[in-house]
């Protein structure tokens, strides 16, 4: 289905996505708008790359009251990065529909004053991190009484205990009525029960799966493991992504004492990296990731945290230091690789006593994992 084919779509909005050149909805685009723009609470997985964002934003943007002074909508994310990128491309919308309302981003690292100060500027949506959100509610420096929609983006994460009671205390200062979406790539048992008590008659759109029960990953990914020594796993990642020769690598590593001994050895070596981390300064985060989305670094390392929600199109390969501490994140990391119809490549670094986390991703999301071996620079069959 095309953006151009919704009735009741402004043609302001249609012509803003054409400048983006975007004319087909995804799936989980066509499946929620109706149930969105009808002001149902919807609780929607969708696998990472599938277009989640636009899926919330374009029928919320369609209906806000361009003439309201007041928060119409709150989008809550776990990372400064993705509020960043929700907020610019809610920015993006409003610019290319010539609509005259404005975002705002609200993230624990900026200043508060400022932050507070750019509220004067009545936004008609904010997007920001759950702890900094409710802080300003707190301190009635965020009005929320007409906020007609609350966004729970990636909320598979914001439903864990990091987040959780943030979370919770901003849904109740809202009105009763108030419309909640949450977006995942992957919803659990734990997940959904929680997200049940947040919202009001839900309507679940999972197409995570197809009818035949076939991977959640897409199928143009291939993924592999190469065993190694757990004290070699560094210097055998620097191999693998020199065997791979990516022009885009992302590397994931569980730890910040890993992710730093990782960054000076490639350093050493001459690679082209840039590192983030949970706790990075902003200013070396944006230039990290601005760096890698234009081309000048090509290997990005991350932790989990500092890499949810990160929207990079055409990294062609992904390796894991480290396999992640839950399986469903597995999904996540796989997921930066093989978007929109490309090829990837997703690369684990295991020991033998990891053997059975490979089985158990192979029966969990249906995919072939196979075992490689490094042999005079290259990536071979065992």
């Amino acid at each position: 289905m095309k953006y151009n084919e919704i009735s009741e779509l402004k043609p302001s909005i249609i012509e803003a996505l054409s400048v983006q050149n975007i004319e087909d909805m995804t799936s989980v685009q066509s499946e929620t708008y109706k149930f969105i723009s009808d002001n149902r609470d919807v609780i929607a997985c969708s696998s990472t790359g599938s277009g989640k964002t636009l899926a919330y934003l374009v029928p919320i943007i369609n209906r806000l009251e361009v003439e309201s002074k007041h928060i119409q909508t709150v989008v809550l994310v776990p990372t400064q990065e993705l509020a960043i990128q929700v907020h610019d491309q809610i920015e993006k919308l409003f610019s290319n529909a010539h609509m005259a309302l404005s975002s705002q981003f609200l993230i624990g690292d900026g200043n508060i004053n400022r932050q507070i100060e750019s509220l004067k500027n009545k936004p008609s949506i904010v997007v920001g991190t759950p702890a900094r959100i409710l802080q300003l509610i707190q301190m009635k420096k965020l009005r929320v009484h007409d906020v007609k929609t609350l966004v729970i983006d990636e909320a598979d994460k914001l439903m864990d205990k990091t987040y959780l009671e943030s979370v919770t205390s901003i849904r109740k200062s809202l009105m009763k009525f108030t419309q909640v979406l949450l977006f995942s790539a992957s919803i659990d048992k734990k997940t959904r029960t929680i997200a049940d008590n947040l919202t009001f008659k839900p309507v679940l759109v999972d197409i995570s799966k197809t009818k035949s029960n076939e991977s959640i990953i897409p199928k143009t990914i291939k993924h592999i493991f190469i065993v190694a020594d757990r004290r070699e796993r560094i210097e055998t990642m620097r191999k693998i992504a020199k065997a791979a020769n990516s022009k885009k690598t992302m590397v994931f590593i569980n730890t910040k004492y890993d992710l730093e001994e990782s960054l000076q050895k490639l350093e050493y070596h001459h690679y082209n990296v840039a590192a983030l981390s949970g706790n990075q300064d902003k200013f070396e985060k944006k230039k990290a990731l601005d760096g890698f989305k234009n081309g000048a670094i090509q290997y990005l390392l991350a932790t989990d945290v500092a890499a949810r929600g990160l929207q990079i199109d055409d990294v062609e390969t992904v390796i894991n230091v480290n396999l992640p501490e839950e399986s469903k994140e597995y999904l996540h990391r796989a997921g930066r690789c093989g978007r929109n119809g490309n090829n990837g490549l997703c690369i684990s670094i295991i020991t033998e006593n990891e053997l059975d986390e490979i089985k158990k991703y192979q029966k969990e999301f249906h995919i072939n994992i196979t075992q490689k071996r490094l042999y005079q620079g290259k990536i071979v069959a065992k």
